[in-house]
């Protein structure tokens, strides 16, 4: 019997990309509100606990108001997209590969990571984890991103103003992905974190430059190396990239969507230096796609059933 899925907040770029991917699939039964009902609260609520799973495309005041609509001892287990929850007591980071498919597989709340967070944790994660990189070093994230993870203000402003190259932002330094950033990375300091926003729909690099020769660390970038491609042996969402003949890479405007996460280590010659680059689309790996992954686990289904690889 197909479980029934509720998208709360299914007419925004995130719900609609989950909706995409869920299309055509006897697994689900997807379901979302229209018109006047998607803002109505006893409509939100009957969904709500009625539904078998919950994946709110939410800001985050409607995502916290959501789930406080559950009722206690009500069976649906929720996706929260949001920012609202990352964070919180009692949630299951939704980063398989770093928090465990089986802890996926059977949690009630999933919060789903951040766009930015996720090249950010793939890259860092496993590094801390198995002490090549340390803890308590002031680490810096450049990162870029189509303006489509904006929401519609921002894909709106993009797209009637041709002339917009490229936004900086946060640059008060408190952007909302940096406790996500620090806590599931185990870091005792908050990364500088330096996002800006790029004139492409969609696309995504992450980059955590490391000057080695000053860190307290022995590992070469071929320890980093291996280390990464061991970590995401197991799975064809997160994997290394082939690194490029000409040493750049590039966001292109045409691209499609994709549901993978490439990862690269480059170092310089002598090996003072390395950069780690995250490369991915802000809608699926970062978005759209991890929410469908999850599910796909908490349905104890192939986590890449219905996914863009």
């Amino acid at each position: 019997m197909a479980k029934m899925v509720f998208i709360d907040g299914g007419a925004g770029t995130t719900g609609l990309e989950i909706r995409d991917r869920l299309a055509g699939r006897d697994e689900f039964d997807v379901v979302s509100l229209d018109g006047d009902r998607r803002k109505d609260r006893a409509a939100r609520a009957e969904a709500l606990n009625t539904c078998d799973f919950a994946i709110l495309c939410l800001p985050d005041d409607a995502a916290r108001e959501s789930v406080a609509l559950i009722e206690p001892g009500s069976r649906v287990r929720v996706i929260d997209a949001s920012t609202a929850h990352r964070v919180a007591p009692g949630w299951v980071f939704g980063f398989p590969e770093i928090v465990g498919r089986g802890t996926l597989a059977q949690a009630a709340r999933v919060s789903n990571p951040g766009c930015y967070s996720t090249g950010f944790i793939a890259l860092m994660a496993p590094l801390v984890r198995t002490a090549l990189l340390p803890a308590d070093w002031p680490y810096t994230c450049h990162a870029v991103s189509g303006y489509s993870g904006g929401g519609k203000s921002l894909i709106a402003r993009f797209e009637q103003d041709p002339d917009i190259a490229w936004r900086g932002y946060a640059l008060n330094l408190g952007h909302k992905h940096v406790p996500e950033m620090q806590a599931c990375c185990g870091l005792s300091r908050s990364p500088l974190f330096s996002p800006a926003v790029v004139h492409a729909h969609r696309g995504m690099v992450t980059e955590v430059p490391l000057p080695l020769a000053a860190m307290p660390v022995t590992a070469s970038a071929d320890t980093l190396r291996d280390e990464l491609a061991r970590c995401y042996a197991g799975t064809r969402i997160v994997r290394m990239g082939t690194p490029p003949h000409d040493g750049e890479l590039l966001v292109r405007r045409s691209a499609g969507p994709s549901d993978a996460l490439e990862l690269y280590v480059f170092a310089s010659a002598g090996g003072s230096q390395a950069r780690l680059v995250a490369a991915y689309d802000n809608l699926g790996k970062g978005a759209s796609g991890a929410a469908v992954q999850n599910l796909n686990l908490m349905a104890g289904l192939d986590e890449t059933a219905g996914l863009r690889l």
